[in-house]
């Protein structure tokens, strides 16, 4: 016999036990609703909420910059560290500072005697006019004369007053010299951690085009959580509702807090919005993805917690809640042992099974809802046998 005959025969010997079997799980299928599944109306506690994943970010931060081009001579801080107002954090090599400075001094010092030689000038012009009055007094000059020295007179005062303004723009940009020597030595802005540094010590700066960032000082408590909402959802987030949220390393902790602020244009992809009022170093990606009807939209939600025992660090992924409501200690019954859509007065349908085996229809009005339990308002007392429709909810 060969191989395919063999397999002929296989397929026929299926073909007919499928009649067989199907006779046999039909009879072994429960006739009486006392043996269907059913699930019990108990006590407990109903939360609807609005779930979303956020990322966490420090609420205040300040990127510090170099304004003075040169060589990172020392760098003072590493990451992780602890840094106070006012401290050192960098120097940069201040030679090319320095001789500007002192440049502007030498400049200042040679309009200074410059000065003293003009008024030395003018004290002298100043006689030879008196002389030359005298003696047109007694008609032993011409008039021309004395309009001479009236003339050297007026030049020498102006050349004073020239180099007078020029030592006030001197004396600016000596200041602008002594900020630019400053400017090689950097002092933490605000006290926190430091929580990258993108410069290394060694590293030359330019500080002309654009201002390099060096490193980051960032408060750890508050931390704002930037959760992203879709817009299926967004309606039901409002300023100031409660919120908790837990993270992947929290052990199943909570954090609580409230809604600051509901951003109402959703971020673009490579969107920083930095601003000293609490933004995200990296607000977590696209505010939309795809195009015509796989288009999701997310907005942005804003909630601060504190953090005073550091468990929560930037970039930590948190699985937001935004609570609409929540009963406790109240009658609930499984979503699946209900029938229909809840009407605008809640009301819906339920299978009871009764004590002696008969099935009840009966209407109920629930409340709050979650994704698995619906709180029961009218219809059903605690310990009721609701039956399980085939076909789910709504069947």
């Amino acid at each position: 016999m060969t191989s395919r005959s063999l397999t002929r025969r296989a397929v026929t010997i299926v073909l007919c036990l499928l009649p067989v079997a199907a006779w046999a799980a039909w009879q072994l299928m429960p006739t009486d609703a006392s043996q269907q599944p059913f699930v019990r109306v108990t006590r407990g506690t109903i939360e609807s909420s609005v779930t979303a994943l956020g990322t966490l970010q420090p609420r205040q931060y300040v990127d510090v910059g170099a304004q003075a081009s040169g060589q990172i001579r020392t760098l003072h801080v590493e990451v992780g560290d602890t840094v106070k107002q006012g401290q050192l954090l960098v120097e940069i090599d201040p030679s090319t500072q320095q001789a500007q400075l002192d440049a502007e001094r030498y400049a200042i010092e040679t309009l200074k005697a410059q000065v003293k030689e003009q008024r030395a000038e003018h004290l002298l012009a100043q006689q030879q006019l008196r002389r030359q009055q005298r003696m047109a007094v007694d008609g032993a000059t011409r008039e021309e004369d004395v309009q001479t020295a009236q003339a050297k007179v007026q030049t020498t005062q102006a050349r004073i007053d020239m180099y007078q303004a020029q030592i006030l723009q001197a004396q600016a940009s000596l200041r602008s010299a002594e900020a630019e020597l400053g400017y090689t030595r950097i002092y933490a802005p605000i006290s926190g951690t430091v929580v990258a540094v993108d410069a290394r010590q060694g590293q030359t700066l330019n500080a002309q085009q654009r201002t390099p960032l060096i490193l980051r000082i960032a408060k750890l408590s508050p931390m704002t959580v930037w959760a992203e909402v879709s817009e299926a959802d967004i309606g039901q987030v409002k300023a100031d509702m409660q919120a908790y949220f837990t993270t992947l390393s929290g052990g199943g902790r909570r954090w609580t807090s409230t809604v600051r602020q509901i951003l109402p244009i959703p971020p673009k992809p490579l969107d920083q919005i930095s601003q000293g009022g609490g933004s995200p170093v990296a607000a977590g990606g696209s505010g939309s993805g795809g195009s015509g009807t796989g288009r999701v939209v997310l907005y942005t939600v804003l909630l601060d917690v504190d953090n005073d025992d550091n468990a929560l660090m930037a970039d930590m992924t948190a699985q937001v809640f935004f609570v609409a409501g929540s009963a406790h200690d109240v009658l609930t019954a499984p979503i699946a042992a209900l029938q229909g859509q809840a009407n605008a007065d809640g009301q819906q349908t339920a299978r009871v099974l009764a004590d002696n085996g008969e099935v009840q229809q009966r209407q109920v009005r629930t409340g709050l809802s979650d994704r698995l339990r619906t709180q029961i308002l009218e219809g059903l007392r605690e310990g009721d046998k609701l039956l399980i429709s085939p076909a789910g909810n709504g069947g």
